[in-house]
């Protein structure tokens, strides 16, 4: 045998060896795909199973759920359609291996979260604004226990409908400023609302008024509340869809650039602590005061201060803000709704003051537009945070599963045709007695803007409190109407035209603000002037800016 033939005998021989090892590798790649194949049907059958015990709703897909189904953006209008088309009041939706129920019926809504809030009173596993923000230290995401019982103890402290009597003057005195705000520059009107909503949480929360649109808690602060609030919405893009796919969360922020600088325990709590440890140092009584005097008994942390401080702004001044925009918005479009408004406060308080919290009694139709305000276009569209059963329940028959993220849509809730007729006018008379626009309703508020049962917005009485005044004294000093192009015609308003944040509000907007008469001018600018002097006594600066605090302070997070 040559040498030539044992080299080709020896080739042939590498070569059938290499043949068998590509088969064994295909043969385990195989078998690894095979038994993956199997795994996703495996728990796809357990999903499938679990959908037809749950409410109604689209089949999910293996891993992703529906969330491939979700639009771009207001998602809450979308599940409105798809409890439509499925006709029924409570809806499932699978954001990847996890079924959510959405709630969109008024009537369900009442039944399951208000009279079983004892079941209903827990928060889901969230990994954007759990995990990756203040999970287990903030009263927001805080899951149902005694850490939970002792927050809503200590936050009534602050905002309960006990402690919100005593904020009703200097509440009226900075209403009052944003009218003489609006004399002087109707043009900035969505900056006045934000000064005054940031300075009565702020009054509130650290004794101090906020008296410049320039104050840092207003350029900064708010800012970045309304930025969260642009993630915290069911979507197919990161960061929410980390919820689809939550071990993508386990990646450093370093290397993971879906996580939109996220990270466990959340960064803001830093600044939030020194603002609260400046309250002490205010000669005015205040909120933070209160906080730090339980500290020792209830081993208050750092961080869950700091969660009393940051939720002031993010429960009390977009919120509150958005509202007012949102009735500028209403007075433009519905501009047949304000002769009777003007009737009825011109007949109960004329020209020489402006209404106050006394007249409450004896302006009904000013309460029912405070009312259709926060229905027509309530702010936190998907009723905040989501809840969660802490036990399986039923309802109808059908299974919701303990901690089942549970949302109520509420845009969908105040847009039902059988509780109010053409949900979309603005209309004021449906909250009067006796108007055929009238309907029943679980509760006798008519509306449920701020939430139910044991989750409901703690500070739900400072807002309506505030609201209230605020309409009734822009309602009786203003006419406000669209704006005029350079023909003079009227520029049309887009009743629809919104944010797509969790805290929804009108997109920027021209209109026309002007006192409707030479008196009501006068009255606006002493009352404004006065109430100046009165807030005198909360005047000061801070001399913290989340831009650069952390940047100055590198031992807070």
């Amino acid at each position: 045998m040559t040498i030539l033939e044992n080299g080709v005998d020896l080739l042939a021989l590498v070569g059938l060896q290499r043949a068998m090892r590509d088969v064994g590798t295909l043969q385990v790649l195989g078998t690894l795909a095979l038994l993956a194949a199997v795994g996703v049907f495996v728990d796809w059958l357990w999903m499938y199973r679990l959908h037809k015990k749950m409410p109604p709703g689209p089949m999910p897909w293996p891993i992703v759920g529906n969330t491939y189904q979700l639009p771009d953006e207001k998602p809450w209008i979308y599940f409105e359609n798809l409890a439509k088309k499925h006709n029924t009041p409570v809806l499932t939706f699978w954001i990847g291996r996890n079924p959510t129920v959405w709630i969109c019926d008024a009537w369900a809504a009442s039944d399951l979260l208000d009279k079983r809030a004892g079941i209903y009173s827990s928060r889901p596993h969230m990994v954007v604004f759990g995990d990756l923000g203040t999970g287990d230290w903030n009263l927001v995401t805080m899951k149902y226990g005694e850490r939970w019982r002792l927050h809503c103890k200590l936050t009534h402290m602050g905002v309960g409908l006990q402690q919100v009597r005593n904020y009703k003057p200097f509440q009226n005195d900075e209403s009052k400023v944003v009218a003489y705000d609006l004399v002087n520059k109707p043009e900035d009107y969505v900056e006045h609302f934000e000064r005054y909503a940031a300075s009565v949480v702020s009054i509130v929360g650290y004794g101090r008024r906020i008296s410049s649109n320039k104050d840092p808690i207003i350029t900064e602060v708010i800012a970045v509340m309304q930025r969260a609030a642009a993630l915290n919405v069911p979507g197919k893009k990161f960061p929410m869809l980390l919820e689809t796919f939550p071990f993508l969360a386990w990646f450093p922020t370093e290397i993971a650039p879906w996580k939109y600088g996220l990270r466990k325990g959340g960064r803001g709590f830093g600044f939030f602590f020194a603002l609260a440890e400046e309250a002490l140092e205010r000669k005015n009584p205040n909120y933070m005061k209160q906080i730090f005097d339980q500290q020792e008994k209830n081993h208050l942390s750092e961080r869950e201060i700091a969660s009393f401080s940051g939720n002031l702004f993010g429960a009390g001044s977009d919120t509150s803000s958005s509202t007012l925009v949102t009735f500028v918005l209403a007075c433009c479009a519905f501009p047949e709704v304000l002769p009777r408004a003007w009737e009825e406060l011109d007949r109960v308080v004329g020209a020489g003051r402006s209404p106050d919290l006394s007249d409450m009694p004896d302006l009904p139709y000013v309460s029912a537009f405070v009312k259709e305000v926060f229905r027509w276009r309530s702010v936190a569209i998907i009723g905040g945070q989501p809840h969660a059963p802490i036990a399986d329940d039923y309802y109808n028959g059908w299974l919701i599963p303990k901690d089942t993220w549970v949302q109520g849509n509420t845009w969908a809730i105040h847009h039902h045709e059988r509780d109010f007729p053409e949900p979309d006018r603005f209309n004021p008379a449906r909250y009067l007695p006796g108007d055929r626009d009238a309907r029943p309703f679980p509760n006798e508020k008519g509306y449920m803007t701020f939430g139910w049962g044991r989750r409901v917005c703690s500070g739900q009485g400072l807002a309506e409190q505030g609201t209230w005044i605020t309409v009734a004294r822009l309602l009786w000093g203003f006419n406000i109407r669209k704006a005029l192009d350079a023909r003079g015609k009227e520029v049309p308003v887009d009743i629809f035209d919104y944010t797509n944040g969790l805290n929804m509000r009108p997109r920027p907007f021209k209109c026309r603000i002007e006192p409707r008469s030479a008196a009501h001018r006068q009255t606006i600018e002493r009352e404004g002037l006065q109430a100046l002097e009165d807030l005198a006594v909360y005047e000061g600066e801070t001399r913290y800016r989340m831009s650069t605090f952390y940047q100055k302070s590198e031992k807070r997070p």
